[in-house]
């Protein structure tokens, strides 16, 4: 794999993805899109994984798409094929967030499941100044965490955020002084969610996005809620919350 693509890195239950441009700070080439959305078919097809953790080297977190490197074609597409397929991986999402956020970088963190920062972060989003107008994925995204309030903010007016603006406005759902606390806080947050059980985990977030969109199946919620009920894993969480010990989940 060339140096600076995004690498996959599967450990048992937790898969992460690094961004690796950060001389550029961590701006996503059209080989680099190509190359996340290979990493996410690769997650969801191990069952293994329940956590996906995104995260980036150096100072900043990801400064979006290069507009510039693929002349005639749809960046807003691509990033919104991305970030929509991102929003529906089947493992917990996490973006640990250590730096700067700009343009459609701030959607796919929105994506994520969970948003870890610190104290130097920012995010800017300039699509009105540049003429671009913003997908329909990402502006829905906005709306739904954000409230329509802040996604013009952000969007229309192009306000700067900072962590703490971040942080208030609900994009951030965590906000640690430094890259230590970060790091810290993150281990923590995924260790706990890789210690779950997986089909409730991942039923539960499938539906509570598809309540948010106001696409809800109820065929499909009533045959997750019979699948879960009839697990071993539920029988395991009873049994074990009785003993009081861990459980030991097998996604099944």
């Amino acid at each position: 794999m060339p140096q600076h693509i995004p690498a996959l890195e599967i450990d048992g239950p937790l898969a992460r993805v690094t961004l690796r441009r950060p001389h550029v700070a961590n701006r996503l080439e059209l080989i680099d899109l190509q190359a996340l959305e290979a990493h996410l078919r690769q997650v969801n097809g191990t069952p293994e994984v329940r956590v996906l953790l995104l995260q980036a080297e150096g100072r900043h977190f990801c400064s979006g798409f290069n507009i510039h490197a693929a002349p005639g074609v749809d960046a807003g597409a691509l990033f919104e094929s991305l970030t929509d397929a991102w929003e529906q991986a089947r493992p917990v999402t996490v973006a640990a967030i250590q730096g700067g956020v700009y343009g459609g970088a701030t959607d796919l963190a929105l994506a994520c499941d969970f948003r870890l920062g610190v104290r130097r972060c920012e995010m800017f989003v300039p699509a009105a100044r540049l003429g671009l107008h913003f997908y329909r994925g990402g502006m829905e995204r906005y709306v739904n965490r954000l409230g329509l309030s802040m996604a013009k903010r952000v969007l229309l007016a192009c306000e700067t955020l900072d962590a703490q603006a971040m942080r208030d406005s609900g994009f951030l759902d965590q906000l640690l002084d430094d890259e230590d606390g970060l790091d810290a806080a993150t281990q923590a947050l995924c260790e706990r969610l890789c210690g779950y059980a997986p089909l409730a985990l991942s039923g539960m977030k499938k539906h509570l996005n598809a309540i948010a969109n106001g696409r809800l199946d109820l065929h499909a919620l009533r045959a997750d809620l019979e699948m879960s009920n009839a697990s071993e894993d539920q029988a395991e969480g009873l049994r074990a919350w009785q003993e009081k010990r861990a459980p030991r989940f097998q996604g099944r």
